[in-house]
């Protein structure tokens, strides 16, 4: 495993010329890319050089040991800190979900529980809104159909990162939202203060970098328009602004009325429609190819219950990876890092064994 660290260098010295040449800046979308696989390896090599260092400080302290007693007292500090470096180059090394460091477009929908299920479903955009926030990532609704009770039936989502480095891109720690997620507490339309139990929807598309990365022909589309409505089916808008996409091949079909301008909701809609046939092509390499990888626990079923959120006894538990805590009012505020740090630790052991074992 860790003899391909070569192979990385050397490609590291190529993406380092290639930045230099100010012909790559003019392609954004190539100069992403190359600064995405720079940033990654940069990582990689930094931890190589740690460990490689944490050696040759254990060879001489046990050398130095050898004639000076003092030294042979550093030496199970220095044993554990080779341990570690070792372990932190080992998890760099595992292959990266080459759409670690794309942005997404996030679908939260109401599921089993009629009005409850919707204001759940509000409360689940919230937490990500916050969590968005707290990692300084850009948000934008593009869609949405909110309830009389301030729920959403409904909303799509686009966030956004500037970093360079895919271990930090939201593709990379929002992937494994994707599922059923189920609230028990009293809804706010229980009189009798009885707990209930809802569920609502999430699904996560990595969002395309470049129109271009998604082939549409030009007869691949249809595109019908209509009056935006509101909650009850009030009208909210005079003009024919809202947009159906349907594309043909597949059947996907997107509708965008969160816009007054037919322009603005097209582009929407374009934008969702491209990142939902990306994951279709995803998919269905990897239901073909033995060789793409596959997560332990970012599965495509999305009616895999994923998680559970207990209000009475402010419960939070993820049924993947096992982890449960009773913070649950921080976590609906956006506290979300230990349970997604769980899920990426869970998957990358579940890797570490596989590639252990061959």
């Amino acid at each position: 495993m860790f003899e391909s660290v070569a192979t990385l260098q050397a490609e590291h010295e190529q993406l380092q010329l290639q930045l230099a040449e100010p012909s790559l800046h003019a392609d954004a979308a190539r100069a992403k890319k190359v600064n995405r696989r720079y940033a990654e390896l940069s990582k990689i090599l930094k931890a190589n050089a740690d460990w490689l260092q944490a050696q040759d400080d254990l060879a001489a302290a046990r050398e130095l040991a050898k004639e000076d007693d003092a030294f042979a007292d550093e030496i199970p500090e220095l044993v554990t800190g080779l341990t570690d470096a070792q372990e932190r180059l080992r998890r760099l090394l595992i292959p990266r979900d080459p759409d670690d460091g794309r942005d997404v477009i996030m679908e939260v929908k109401g599921g089993a529980g009629g009005a409850e299920s919707a204001l759940f479903a509000a409360d689940l955009l919230r937490m990500y809104l916050h969590y968005a926030e707290s990692k300084g990532w850009k948000t934008e609704i593009l869609e949405a159909d909110p309830t009389d009770l301030g729920g959403y039936t409904n909303v799509q989502v686009a966030i956004k990162s500037n970093a360079s480095d895919p271990a930090e891109g939201v593709w990379a720690h929002l992937k494994y939202e994707g599922g059923v997620h189920r609230v028990q507490r009293v809804p706010a339309t229980e009189s009798q203060g009885r707990i209930q139990t809802s569920t609502a929807g999430v699904l996560v598309f990595p969002e395309v970098d470049e129109p271009e990365e998604v082939e549409i022909g030009p007869n691949d589309l249809r595109i019908d328009v209509f009056r935006s409505s509101g909650p009850g089916g009030q009208s909210v808008n005079t003009t024919d602004s809202a947009v159906r996409i349907t594309h043909l091949p597949t059947g996907i079909v997107v509708s965008m009325q969160n816009e007054k301008s037919q322009i603005q909701n097209r582009e929407a809609g374009m934008r969702v429609l491209r990142a939902r046939i990306l994951a279709r092509q995803q998919e269905e390499l990897a239901a073909v190819s033995s060789a793409a990888r596959k997560s332990q626990i970012r599965t495509m079923d999305r009616s895999e219950r994923i998680r559970t959120y207990n209000f009475p006894e402010n419960r939070i538990a993820d049924h993947r990876t096992g982890y449960k805590s009773y913070n649950l009012d921080q976590v609906m505020n956006g506290a979300l890092e230990p349970l997604i740090d769980s899920c990426i630790q869970f998957d990358e052991e579940a890797q570490l064994a596989e590639l252990g074992a061959e």
